[in-house]
């Protein structure tokens, strides 16, 4: 019987006892008892979940009694063997006896569970009797839990717990983790963590843990609310834009909560919202400098500009002309080629009506003449086409030249009379100042393009514009006296009567000669000789009487000559 059960014994015979024998009993049991006991410091432990647990304790017996077995039990029952947890498959391996078996009976019990809820208490067995220390070690298991706000805006303080179901027994210290990454010599000794003056990098998963330990919490994740930061524009496609392509630009920023709230600016001029713009059949009226401007409830903020750069043809193609305008034969003379293209074109090409003459975006003329007079343009290239300009016209003033007099008439007139004299020349702008001349006289006679001159000799006129001047060649007038004229005119009509008188007598000649052979060949079929004189059927016209003589025997009819200057024979 142990001393527990010789205890319980005792009791239930005090009533059959005398006093006396009573009151020794009872002196016994307690010198008895005092020496049986067990001690255990702390009874209450709070353990983290996976930790080792030391249970420490102390037990004493009375002297004489040998100790032949010591275990540890769990939740022990009155009148029930408690089993040996050393025996059982679930402590086998984590329990360890540190005692001594004499007096201490400490253990170690390690990775801890939810499980190892219990209340542990120290059984030991003497050659005499048996003893189960009361009350025990109650042990908790406890995880981690961090308990941290939601979000947090950029800026502000926040502090972090780390929490458990009971009062952990042992003084812990504490450690912080980040996404997993300890917090560089962040061990605090109480479960809190302050994170001040908040930035967006401390937004994470933090989770905690005891040192020594290697049980890591569940993470809690923590958000850091800040307004847009980094905004910026990026333009799809290769790069190269063309007149006529569609274009996106897409604005990007780093916010919490992500921004909802996009606004697109040209320059200043607002152009549309949305994280997407686009830009259908872009021309180069959208070339220019554009951004975006992000918000969410906690701010906004605009992005860095980008600049669009249209690529086009040339177009507004036109051709200058340097100087004041007024081109002088001997001038020198700069065209020069403008056009608006993207890239800038390179490429010029001129031409003097359709015929080239030159490449360049200027073309110089040195020692203009009125050769080069005519219209001009331009032809301007680039990668993505090309255009000409619309003509130019070059006028090139030049003083006269090619002066000439003209005369209307023979130049020979009756004195009283007049000749009218024209001057011409060739010069731009035309001539409008004629000036007119006799030789040997160094006075103007005249002015005007044309001049009436009224006497004989050498007549020359000067052509003028605003550029010089130049002489023709003289030109010679006679004035005759009317008896000379009348004598010339008699002279000509008789000379004109005597031409058309004979004209018309050989032509009546002729035909009286024809009429004569012709009869004569009929009175005579058979042809008399004759001398060879006869062969002759032209008659020889003189200005004479006409006798002419007969190689044959022929009558012939002498002729009758009517309005004729001759004397008939």
């Amino acid at each position: 019987m142990s001393v527990g059960e010789t205890g319980v014994a005792m009791m239930m015979s005090v009533r059959m006892a005398p006093p006396l024998l009573l009151i020794v009993l009872i002196m016994i049991h307690r010198v008895s008892s005092a020496v049986w006991g067990v001690s255990y410091s702390p009874l209450h432990i709070c353990a983290v979940k996976n930790s080792s647990v030391i249970m420490s304790c102390t037990f004493t017996y009375p002297t004489g009694h040998q100790i032949m077995e010591v275990f540890w039990t769990k939740n022990p029952v009155k009148g029930e063997e408690p089993p040996d947890l050393s025996e059982d498959p679930e402590y086998s391996q984590r329990l360890q006896y540190l005692g001594d078996k004499q007096q201490s009976c400490t253990i170690r019990l390690s990775h801890v569970t939810q499980k190892d809820q219990h209340k542990y208490c120290f059984r030991f067995i003497t050659d005499i009797d048996k003893w189960t220390g009361d009350p025990g070690v109650t042990l908790t298991v406890t995880d981690l839990q961090v308990e941290a706000p939601e979000r947090v805006t950029e800026g502000h303080n926040v502090s972090l717990t780390c929490k458990s179901s009971c009062t952990l027994t042992d003084r812990a210290t504490f450690i912080w983790y980040r996404n997993s990454q300890p917090l560089t010599e962040r061990r605090d000794r109480n479960n809190q963590l302050l994170l001040q003056s908040v930035r967006r990098e401390d937004a994470g998963r933090y989770s905690c843990a005891l040192h020594g330990h290697s049980y890591i919490s569940p993470a809690a994740h923590l958000s850091v609310t800040y307004p847009p930061k980094n905004v910026s524009v990026s333009i799809n496609g290769s790069g190269v834009i063309v007149e006529g392509d569609s274009v996106t630009l897409i604005c990007s920023s780093d916010s919490n909560p992500p921004a909802l709230n996009f606004s697109w600016f040209k320059g200043r001029t607002f152009v549309g919202s949305g994280r997407i713009y686009n830009i259908s059949k872009i021309s180069s009226d959208h070339s220019g400098e554009y951004k975006c401007k992000s918000r969410n409830e906690h701010g906004e903020k605009y992005s860095e500009a980008v600049t669009l750069h249209v690529m086009y043809p040339p177009r507004n193609v036109s051709v200058s002309i340097n100087g004041s305008g007024v081109i002088v034969e001997g001038d020198s003379v700069t065209l020069i080629c403008s056009s608006d293209s993207n890239p800038p074109a390179l490429n010029f090409s001129w031409f003097q009506g359709g015929m080239f003459v030159g490449s360049g975006r200027i073309y110089n003329i040195s020692k203009i003449s009125s050769d080069h007079s005519g219209d001009y343009k331009c032809k301007s290239r680039n990668e993505h086409g090309e255009k000409y300009s619309a003509a130019v016209t070059l006028h090139v003033m030049y003083p006269p030249r090619n002066v000439s007099v003209s005369i209307t008439g023979s130049g020979v007139i009756v004195e009283g009379d007049s000749v009218t004299l024209i001057c011409s020349s060739d010069s731009n702008p035309p001539a409008l100042i004629f000036s007119w001349f006799k030789e040997n006289q160094s006075s103007a006679v005249g002015y005007g393009q044309s001049f009436s001159a009224l006497q004989s000799g050498r007549f020359y006129c000067e052509a003028h514009n605003q550029h010089g001047s130049q002489r023709s060649d003289s030109v010679t007038v006679t004035v005759k006296g009317p008896l000379v004229i009348l004598h010339i005119s008699v002279g000509v009509i008789c000379g004109a009567a005597v031409i058309i008188t004979m004209l018309i007598w050989r032509s009546r000649m002729k035909k009286r000669k024809n009429s004569l052979e012709a009869q004569m060949n009929h009175s005579r079929p058979d042809h008399d000789r004759c001398t060879s004189d006869a062969k002759s059927t032209e008659p020889i016209y003189e200005n004479v009487t006409m006798n002419h003589s007969r190689p044959c025997d022929v009558e012939v009819t002498e002729p009758v000559y009517e309005n004729t200057m001759h004397d008939k024979p």
